[in-house]
């Protein structure tokens, strides 16, 4: 059975980890209300999607 012989220094254990970071979110503004949405989701300001409106979004007056 494998056992490493000496302890990973905490260095060398965080570099390893340098790629597991989060990567930033994408962003798409919406055709109808100009707001950035998810891509491929329905736009959370105006209710649309693909040109659509699929949701009714309550408006606060």
């Amino acid at each position: 059975m494998a056992v490493p012989k000496k302890k990973t220094s905490k260095s060398r254990r965080n570099m390893r980890r340098s790629h597991h970071a989060l990567g930033a979110s994408a962003h798409a503004e919406c055709k109808n209300c100009g707001e950035l949405s998810r891509p491929h989701h329905v736009c959370p300001a105006c209710g649309h999607y693909n040109q659509r409106e699929v949701v009714e979004v309550a408006t606060s007056a």
